[in-house]
């Protein structure tokens, strides 16, 4: 078994859901074959909060083309689509600064992986809660991408 730490609470991946597994794995093949059919940017992105956020107010902050799911209390997987990388980051701090406003505090961050149709989607979420670990540690980067690996 695999498992994560993210301030001081740890995520076993492989315990999760079917049910959400299989979404996440739906959807990533499904922009996989969106990306390779029509030549369309996405981003895959994992939101972080320390308190947990009902889905339906969390999807006020993000665009009716993309898409969010749930993975536990805290995390919750973005599919920013027809977004470049630059972009998403950008939206990515739109979020952020209207979680912020919301709950008044800055509790919240967000990984951003390159799009890599060679990925699988558990590799997908791995990465990105490598990432979201790499950000935790310094407060004051919220949005992070890959390369906080290569440090």
């Amino acid at each position: 078994m695999r498992y994560y730490v993210i301030l001081h609470k740890i995520i076993n991946w492989d315990c999760m859901s079917f049910d959400i597994l299989n979404r996440v794995s739906v959807l990533v093949k499904k922009t996989y074959y969106t990306f390779d059919r029509f030549n369309v940017d996405a981003t895959f992105a994992l939101l972080y909060h320390e308190k947990p956020l009902n889905v339906i107010e969390l999807s006020k902050y993000i665009r009716i083309t993309d898409q969010i799911i749930p993975l536990d209390d805290n995390h919750y997987f973005i599919i920013f689509a027809f977004t470049s990388q630059e972009n998403s980051y950008k939206a990515s701090q739109n979020i952020l600064y209207c979680l912020d406003q919301y709950f008044n505090n800055q509790t919240s961050c967000i990984a951003l992986d390159t799009f890599d149709t060679s990925k699988s989607p558990k590799a997908v979420l791995t990465r990105l809660n490598q990432i979201l670990a790499e950000t935790r540690k310094t407060s004051y980067i919220r949005v992070e991408t890959e390369d906080i690996l290569d440090h």
